[in-house]
């Protein structure tokens, strides 16, 4: 069925064509005639009781608008002065209002005055028809809970009813689970209409007091002062057996009569108005009620019908299957922020000679996840390996690749194979993953020793050198292939990383969007970086945590397609003074002269508090490296913030700490190395092992 426009579904000026409270206006009378509600005019002013106003393609074969807009009449047709104006969506048209008006402003049936400016009721099956219609259109519009609830409020008030609270449990059950406590509504929210409304201005005016205990405000004014909240719903109770009964029900039903104050409290019973003029509507899900809906008119008003039960129904069902929607996406996104958060290392490792910060934020609240990922990785000899990728889409699934990946990452790592070789396996592990699986990645390995990185690329956006003096580099990095593709080779270069320079990973959310390219994205962020380290002069490069800051602020508020990863690493570097690196042969005299070694160390650093320890802890870790050796030994001393101490050999098996017997001769040299220094580890290179350790300096 094809929904045809109509001339009131353009917007007025000053007023929201979605409002219901804003969709009537009123004129004066005309001729002594009773004042009608009409629509303002696409010009701005009222349209008049007489004119015309066609709906969806009616002027199809009759003569063009002329200086008017696209659905107005010609001035000229008079013929067509007397035809009836469509009512506004929110408010259907009444059959016979003008004769249910009495020159007095009174209606017929019950001889009641008619405020001013309020709706007639529906009463036809058509004004229904078109009232729900409207109404859950709009309750379908919300995506979370408070959007779906507002919705309902804004649809029924003051088309439906004057005013309408709103009960959900508390908690909401989600999906399948199922609640092991108590049934407990809590009142989420109310809506009415105010007292007054000024109709040729559109203010509110301020209500008259009104000694009738019957009247309006009276019956109303427990809206504003209803504290109960939180209402726990009986086993066997009346209010439990209308919920359970799922159709809505009139107040003064005896059932519902019952439920009310049970639901309300004490204090909420002159909420209720007597006779029809309330209807409580059980919010029924998908498995279970989740609420309650109360639907309320003022006493002047006529009461609700029966078919308006069927109305209720309507919106009470479109209402909870939209509050189960909203619960599962709310859910959904919990988990998926929780797996984004799982996936992304939550703090960044210290290594020896390099400082790092870094930053994530997502494409946008409606695509939380994505397969953007970053890690810093210690490696053996205080080298740090610097990853940063992408796995093609936002999902759920991106986000599982992208965690695969990045432990795959770390385990190539750890086996200090070349950043080549480890594009080329995380290659072979994506094709194992799928045959679309696809992903971007940089790998570079910084030494701090020698003040040199080695960096390869697959498909990834080149990184960007901050130098001490304030010059910007984009680095040239060969580009190659995708992780995924299958079949290519990946290429490593070697470049200068100086002391005090700082370099850059990022995904391309930060340099590409709708409104430039990548290139043109990098230029800009290679010039930002430069602007920001002027201001602290040449000599100082900025602070790491600012700079990251300052590199997320070109961003502008349509730049976020894509979610964003960024990793900056400012390399200190170590000093040749701080090193001290011998080869020692697999000799029986090797723990001896290393021994000897370290002491000269130790006394040209001025740390001979340190000597004793250092001296045991050097010869326990030589005698047991020798033993087993067929190749010279390496020993190395890097002075730090702590003192650490390296010896490499080239036998694979990893040393394991255990507790000697006290009949042994041996196996308690790694003991001491466990009692005595502030950190050991024992790392597997592709020529061996690394066996480190560390004391503090003082």
């Amino acid at each position: 069925m094809t929904e045809q426009p109509t001339s009131y579904d353009r917007p007025q000026p000053g007023v929201d064509p979605a409002e219901a409270r804003g969709a009537l206006l009123r004129v004066p009378a005309v001729s002594g005639s009773p004042a009608l509600p009409v629509r303002a005019g696409t010009d701005g002013t009222p349209a008049g009781p007489g004119t015309a106003t066609p709906c969806g393609n009616g002027n199809k074969g009759k003569e063009p608008p002329v200086n008017g807009p696209e659905h107005s009449q010609p001035a000229t047709a008079e013929t067509d002065a007397h035809r009836p104006r469509p009512a506004p969506e929110a408010v259907p048209p009444q059959p016979g209002a003008e004769q249910e008006r009495a020159s007095g402003g009174q209606e017929r049936r019950t001889g009641r005055g008619l405020p001013p400016g309020r709706p007639m009721p529906m009463r036809r099956d058509g004004d229904r028809l078109r009232f729900v219609g409207a109404a859950t259109r709009r309750i379908a519009r919300g995506l979370d809970l408070d959007e779906i609830v507002m919705g309902l409020c804004r649809a029924t008030v003051p088309t439906f009813s004057d005013a309408i609270l709103v009960y959900l449990r508390d908690p909401l059950p989600v999906g399948d689970e199922r609640p092991t406590g108590p049934v407990v509504l809590r009142l989420r929210r109310t809506d009415r209409i105010p007292e007054e409304r000024d109709t040729e201005n559109g203010f509110l005016l301020p209500s008259a007091p009104d000694p009738d205990p019957d009247s309006a405000a009276a019956v109303f004014a427990g809206l504003s002062s209803l504290t109960t909240e939180l209402c726990e719903v009986r086993p066997g109770g009346a209010l439990n057996e209308v919920l359970r009964g799922v159709r809505p029900v009139f107040a003064d039903a005896p059932g519902a009569r019952a439920a009310l104050p049970e639901l309300l409290g004490e204090s909420g019973e002159t909420v209720v108005p007597g006779g029809r003029h309330a209807i409580l509507a059980p919010l029924r899900g998908r498995r279970r009620v989740i609420g309650a809906a109360l639907f309320l008119r003022r006493p002047e008003r006529l009461a609700f019908e029966a078919d308006d039960l069927l109305v209720a129904a309507q919106l009470a069902t479109h209402s909870a299957l939209g509050v189960d929607k909203a619960v599962l996406y709310g859910r959904e996104a919990y988990i998926a922020d929780e797996l984004q958060r799982t996936m992304l290392p939550e703090t960044l490792p210290r290594p020896t000679g390099v400082r790092l910060a870094s930053r994530y934020l997502p494409a946008a609240e409606t695509a939380r996840v994505g397969g953007d990922w970053y890690d810093a990785i210690p490696l053996p000899g205080s080298r740090v390996a610097l990853v940063v990728g992408d796995v093609m889409g936002h999902s759920m699934t991106s986000a599982a690749i992208m965690g695969q990946l990045r432990t795959t990452a770390q385990t190539l790592a750890n086996l200090d194979l070349p950043p080549q070789e480890v594009l080329h396996h995380l290659d072979e592990q994506a094709q194992r993953l799928g045959t679309d699986r696809m992903a971007t990645c940089l790998y570079a390995v910084y030494d701090p020793v020698t003040h040199r990185i080695t960096i390869a690329n697959a498909g990834h956006p080149p990184p960007v050198l901050l130098h001490l003096g304030g010059r910007a580099e984009v680095l040239r990095v060969p580009p190659g292939a995708p992780i995924g593709v299958g079949g290519v080779d990946f290429e490593a270069v070697e470049l200068e990383a100086p002391a005090g320079a700082t370099l850059l990973l990022y995904t391309d959310g930060l340099v590409e969007s709708r409104l430039r390219d990548v290139w043109t994205g990098i230029e800009q962020l290679r010039e930002r970086l430069a602007a920001t380290a002027q201001l602290t002069g040449p000599d100082h490069p900025p602070p790491l945590e600012a700079l990251c800051d300052e590199v997320l602020d070109m961003l502008g508020p349509g730049d976020r397609d894509d979610d964003i990863a960024l990793l900056a690493a400012r390399f200190d570097g170590i000093a040749p003074s701080d090193v001290a690196y011998w080869t020692l042969e697999p000799e029986d005299s090797a723990p001896g002269r290393a021994r000897r070694l370290a002491r000269r160390a130790l006394a040209r650093w001025d740390l001979e508090e340190l000597t004793d320890a250092v001296e045991l802890l050097v010869s326990e870790v030589v005698t047991n490296a020798v033993r087993y050796a067929s190749r010279p030994v390496t020993l190395r001393l890097l002075r730090t913030d702590v003192l650490r101490c390296e010896v490499g050999d080239d036998v694979p098996q990893l040393p394991r700490l255990r507790q000697a017997r006290a009949t042994d001769e041996g196996g308690r040299g790694l003991y001491l190395v466990n009692r005595m220094a502030r950190r050991w580890g024992a790392t597997r290179l592709s020529t061996g092992k690394v066996v480190w350790f560390e004391l503090n300096r003082s």
